[in-house]
This record gives C-alpha cells, sequence and structure tokens, in this order.
C-alpha cells in the first residue's frame, strides 16, 4: 500500500501486476509471503490470518522480523533469508 502509486507510475497497469490495497488483500490466494521490507505493519501479524489466507502456508522472510519458533507453530512453513540456524 505505501508504494502502490509509485509502483503503478513507473510500470502502468498491466495484466501481470496485481496491486492491492490492503495487506490482507494480498495475502489472498497467494502460493506465499515475501517479507521484503520492515515497515511496522509487518511487524506484529495475526499468523492464524496469514496461513488461512495464503494457497500454501510459507514465509520467505527477507528482514528476519519473526522468530521462527513462534511462526512454525502455527503450521507455517517459514524460510528466515541470511540468519543462522539454531
Amino acid at each position: 500500500p505505501e508504494a502502490m502509486q509509485e509502483c503503478q507510475a513507473i510500470y502502468g497497469l498491466r495484466e501481470d501486476l496485481l496491486l492491492c490495497g490492503t495487506k490482507e488483500a494480498a495475502l489472498r490466494g497467494a502460493d506465499a509471503l515475501m517479507i521484503a521490507t520492515d515497515w511496522k505493519i509487518f511487524q506484529a501479524p495475526s499468523f492464524d490470518a496469514i496461513k488461512d489466507a495464503l494457497s500454501t502456508p510459507i514465509i520467505f522472510d527477507g528482514r528476519n522480523l519473526y522468530d521462527p519458533k513462534i511462526v512454525t507453530r502455527y503450521g507455517i512453513e517459514y524460510h528466515s533469508i541470511g540468519r543462522m540456524a539454531a
């Protein structure tokens, strides 16, 4: 949502690009969640809602926002990019 206007200005309206107004809309039916920003709106998610919205409950976290032990308790496959394995 933060960068939608700029993204649309750069890429225009395209069939291969879906811009969503909310994080919930972006998750609905998606194959996975890839986190590439540490914006505040992503720092305290509802993991139940994420699991229910994704077609496959999997998160690739490029910002290491979440504790892997907590996320996996919700039945979500979690990949923390760049973090050393425990």
